[in-house]
């Protein structure tokens, strides 16, 4: 946290670059410094990766054909207030309506919201993060819509919960079959039964123009339970699937304070 001006600021990013965690199956990132200053006089690295890892947001187009890309997103939506919650889950754990409803402090319309599970405390290469954490899915993302929420981020691997992603027989998987063999000893339902829908957090918040926001971590924790101000804008890619994101949360304690005595 810096603070300045009486303002405090929260960045609320993960670290990027060379051996960060991946998304399985992802293509992994490569950097090569080209120019250095002992030679050149100047430092250049240059990367090939894909821009969906990490703290990032995906474009509408990268769950649905003919959908917009990365500029068809309002820039309102990336700056304003909102509030970060608390919605504590484990393994598998789905978000619900009633959790974002009873989640504080309360979700306003035109609210940014960021959701804290407490998962991005497993963010790293390892399956506890990615092959099992919670996450969003249909009910949830169909209540922030209704909410008229402004933009959501969330601290896990991806806006959807893992067993609506293509780890298991949804689109172009399963790419970890034995997810839903476990799901089955652990349940005893079928992950398809109780996840029939591919991506629908993804589609549903997108396709009514929500940027949903991935991987959120960083200085979260510190800002939980807090009405902020919220900024984080992708790059201006006109063909862009996706964007790594530099999320910021600014806090007035002084207007904070007011703001929540009156709305609790």
């Amino acid at each position: 946290m810096k603070a300045t001006a009486g303002l405090e600021f929260y960045d609320l990013t993960a670290v990027w670059g060379h051996g960060m965690p991946e998304w399985p199956s992802s293509v992994g990132l490569r950097v090569n410094p080209v120019l250095y200053h002992a030679k050149d006089g100047v430092s250049v690295a240059e990367f090939d990766g894909i821009m969906h890892r990490g703290t990032h947001m995906d474009a509408p187009v990268h769950v649905t054909e003919d959908w917009p890309t990365l500029t068809g997103y309002e820039l309102w939506r990336f700056f304003g207030t909102g509030v970060a919650v608390s919605i504590p889950k484990q393994r598998w754990e789905v978000i619900t309506a009633e959790d974002l409803e009873n989640a504080r402090p309360r979700i306003r319309p035109g609210d940014i919201v960021m959701i804290n599970t407490g998962a991005h405390r497993l963010f790293g290469d390892n399956d506890d993060y990615y092959a099992y954490s919670p996450g969003l899915y249909d009910e949830a993302a169909q209540w922030l819509v209704d909410r008229q929420v402004k933009l959501v981020g969330i601290d896990t691997n991806a806006l959807d919960h893992p067993l609506g992603t293509k780890l298991i027989s949804h689109g172009p998987g399963p790419s970890h079959p034995h997810l839903m063999d476990e799901y089955r000893a652990e349940t005893g339902r079928e992950a398809m039964d109780d996840f029939p829908h591919w991506e629908p957090a993804h589609k549903i918040l997108m396709g009514n123009g929500i940027p949903g926001i991935e991987n959120v971590g960083g200085d979260i924790d510190e800002i939980t339970g807090k009405r902020c101000t919220f900024m984080a804008f992708p790059w201006r890619w006109t063909e862009g699937d996706g964007s790594g994101v530099r999320v910021v949360a600014v806090v007035d304690p002084v207007g904070t304070f007011r703001i929540e005595q009156g709305t609790a």
